[in-house]
């Protein structure tokens, strides 16, 4: 048991993140947007690497609300950092599973970063990953500490995963129910029982909060409640937790937002597949024609997968076709290095975004009201998809997930790019997803939705 010390009268937070790059950044965007907001101490909690990693990639967030969190540096526990393999058929990132492996040795030296936190407060309060889960269970031997799941991933696809694993139908219109993506290939066999080996600590947990908003997936969190093995557990829908205000656009330096700031409004594709995408150099050569032949305007974000370790070799130098970048000069612009892309996303000049659909990029996207071109490679992202494209109609799919393991054409990309980019049907979903972005906006303002949703969180753990 853990020595009481003097009790100083006040809440303590700890964010517990998964360690890949769209779990680190939700957390910390969570952890600045309650130091920004609330009087409250907040620990992000994790291994020495990843915690450099999600401060080095800290796009959008104001550098004082980052000065005031507390990082502890766990030392990172030692695993193999292999490049990912761009010519797998699957694009599940299996190349990070020694980094995940690691990470679920953790478990000691968070207890007694608990347990010390906990004899300096009135109350602790772990913000875990689900995928954390077995690294938090000491919680429960605390008297003053609670913990909250946050879930990096939509309600739309929480919701789908919870009827599909127990073989009930999700409530659709039986048009869109064909068109639902099945769960095949979305991971590997090891990465899912490494999900369900959380599952016997999952209900140590005081609640649920999710980084959507009502105005996005209200039906749904209505849904999730219905489906909830625990109907005693609190639900909070706080999100978008990314600033909706990027207030600091107009004077960061930076060789994208740079080139934007010559385009015209909304003529911009912005191109990015996220941290654990890597193409093959044929996959490569259609994408760079698809865009060069769709003759509109582009920021391509070209980068190899996320080693499990990002500071370990240097990434692959991906190889575009002889001429590419000069023949594109003016019109497009490729980008190797890390982007600012939700200063990107909320630029005046970008009109859409063709992405893998991961919830940090969606909700980012939606947030700024740009359609998206939606081309899911793994996990969470064909759901998200679906979401995008069917659900709330503000994106276009790229390739159905069934037809994953083909190559997708530089015709077929040409197609959606100038579909989205250049024509009436592109101008209505841009409109529709405007307005779902100025309403989620307005959400996380004083009265809106979310932000009530995230005060009634904070006065839930300081009761």
């Amino acid at each position: 048991m853990c020595s009481s010390n003097l009790k100083q009268d006040e809440v303590a937070i700890v964010m517990v993140p998964f360690p890949g790059q769209g779990h680190l950044n939700q957390l910390l965007q969570l952890a600045c947007l309650i130091t920004s907001s609330y009087d409250l101490p907040v620990y992000y909690v994790g291994s020495a690497t990843h915690n450099l990693q999600a401060q080095v990639r800290a796009n959008a967030l104001n550098p004082s609300d980052i000065a005031k969190i507390h990082f502890h540096d766990i030392p990172t526990p030692d695993f193999t950092s292999p490049a990912p393999d761009p010519n797998a058929l699957s694009k599940f990132p299996s190349h990070l599973e020694p980094a995940w492996d690691a990470c679920m040795l953790l478990r000691e030296p968070i207890a007694s970063f608990l347990c010390d936190i906990s004899s300096k407060s009135r109350r602790v309060v772990v913000v875990h990953d689900s995928l954390m889960s077995y690294n938090v269970q000491d919680v429960s031997s605390l008297h003053n500490a609670e913990s909250y799941i946050f879930n990096c991933i939509s309600v739309f696809t929480l919701y789908c995963l919870i009827c599909l694993s127990v073989g009930m139908s999700v409530p659709l219109e039986e048009e869109l129910l064909k068109k639902l993506p099945s769960l095949d290939g979305i991971m590997t066999d090891k990465i899912r029982d490494r999900g369900a080996s959380q599952s016997p600590y999952l209900d140590i947990r005081s609640g649920d909060i999710h980084n959507t908003s009502k105005v996005i997936e209200g039906k749904f969190l209505d849904l999730l409640a219905q489906v909830a093995s625990d109907q005693n557990k609190k639900n909070w829908a706080i999100g978008p937790v990314l600033p909706t205000k990027l207030d600091r656009i107009s004077n960061r330096e930076n060789i994208c937002l740079d080139w934007l700031n010559k385009q015209p409004p909304r003529s911009v594709l912005y191109v990015s597949f996220g941290t654990t995408t890597s193409f093959s150099d044929r996959e490569i050569k259609e994408i760079a024609m698809g865009l060069e032949q769709s003759k509109q305007r582009f920021v391509w974000v070209l980068r190899d997968a996320d080693r499990g370790d990002i500071f370990t070799e240097e990434a692959r130098k991906v190889e575009l076709p002889e001429g590419f970048e000069e023949r594109i000069n003016g019109a497009g612009l490729v980008v190797r290095e890390w982007a600012p892309q939700p200063e990107i996303l909320a630029h005046s000049s970008t009109g859409g975004f063709m992405s893998h659909c991961g919830w940090n990029s969606c909700i980012e996207s939606i947030t700024m009201g740009v359609p998206i071109a939606a081309w899911p490679m793994h996990s969470d992202q064909p759901m998200t998809g679906f979401l995008v494209t069917e659900v709330l109609k503000i994106g276009l799919i790229v390739r159905e997930w069934e037809k994953r393991e083909e190559l997708v054409n530089a015709s077929t990309i040409e197609y959606v790019v100038r579909k989205l980019m250049a024509s009436e049907e592109g101008d209505l979903i841009r409109k529709r997803a405007e307005e779902l972005g100025e309403a989620v906006r307005q959400s996380t303002e004083k009265g809106g939705a979310s932000r009530m949703e995230l005060d009634s969180f904070i006065a839930h753990i300081t009761r």
